[in-house]
């Protein structure tokens, strides 16, 4: 069957969603110019021609993913609802016990990223506007008199960091740390940050 003709913009993004997948499959140090053509079945030429080197398409593949993540993070926060709502529903989401991005891509990211400084860029952007965008959200509803906080870039920093943590221990070690702990230790972090009981998490 003769394959769809693409437009440039549509051929990248069918690239990219193909080497985040092969990438989450068998890691980014495995992964070859050719395994990425090869789930298309398009030809090894084809992906140089939008991405001359690995590294090229490895940066831009997590880019991609980034990018989509932060729109989803962006809608759940532009809601119309209050700041608590829109900040627990962020969180939930983003924890490894919900359905943010695929873990198993971001934790291979980050350890490439030791050594890979355009990908270290991309991470640490994605990092950077998480960050703010939830300080932005606790500023708002301290502003609006719903719960009391003194730093919300420092509790949107240790919120991060139990999420990634948790990410990584359950990612990969399955089984270490139960999904309804991990999501409990969530919401009791949440409540204490905002000066909360965790009941007041749902209740208002």
């Amino acid at each position: 069957m003769a394959r769809v003709r693409l437009s440039v913009a549509e051929r990248r993004e069918e690239l990219l969603r193909a080497a985040i997948g092969q990438i989450e499959a068998r890691g980014v140090a495995a992964v070859r110019i050719a395994d990425v053509a090869a789930a298309l079945g398009v030809s090894n030429a084809l992906v140089l021609y939008h991405f001359s080197t690995k590294e090229k398409l490895v940066a831009a593949a997590f880019t991609y993913a980034a990018e989509d993540d932060l729109a989803h993070l962006r809608k759940l926060l532009g809601r119309r609802t209050s700041a608590l709502r829109r900040l627990r529903a962020a969180v939930r989401w983003y924890a490894p016990t919900g359905q943010a991005k695929g873990w198993r891509l971001w934790i291979e990211g980050w350890a490439v990223a030791l050594r890979e400084p355009a990908l270290r860029e991309v991470t640490r952007d994605l990092d950077k506007q998480w960050k703010a965008a939830i300080a932005e959200v606790i500023a708002e509803g301290v502003a609006a008199g719903e719960f009391a906080c003194a730093d919300p870039m420092g509790t949107a920093l240790r919120l991060t960091a139990l999420l990634d943590g948790l990410a990584v221990q359950l990612t990969s070690y399955p089984g270490a740390v139960p999904r309804t702990r991990a999501q409990e230790w969530v919401d009791e972090a949440l409540a204490r940050e905002l000066g909360l009981d965790r009941a007041e998490l749902t209740e208002r």
